[in-house]
């Protein structure tokens, strides 16, 4: 799982990670380096959504400033967004959307 925080997620949108594949007793910067190389071979694959085309589906289903972005397994081993936004009323809100298609499976304030 990887952390992308504005205003670096533009610097960021290759670097998405799959927690789940990082192996046990290796260092940070080598789980850092294999869950970056299975967030870009799942990206070559189709698997994901770019991080941009998640961001505008974001924009339209909770208008606001994405302060978080995680990659992760879902339900059933699919990979999903979990997004963090501050709204402009102030609130934090909950976005996970579904990775491949972009589909929203939950939205609700925090």
């Amino acid at each position: 799982m990887i952390l992308i925080r504005h205003p670096f997620r533009s610097l960021l949108a290759a670097a998405l990670a799959v927690s789940a594949l990082a192996a046990t007793g290796a260092t940070a910067d080598e789980h850092k380096k294999q869950n970056h190389e299975a967030a870009r071979q799942a990206l070559l694959r189709k698997e994901v959504l770019p991080l941009t085309r998640i961001l505008a589906i974001a924009a339209q289903r909770a208008p606001g400033e994405v302060i978080e972005v995680e990659l992760e397994q879902g339900d059933h081993g699919r990979l999903k967004y979990d997004l963090k936004i501050l709204a402009r009323n102030g609130r934090i809100r909950e976005l996970e959307l579904d990775a491949k298609t972009g589909a929203t499976l939950k939205l609700e304030d925090d």
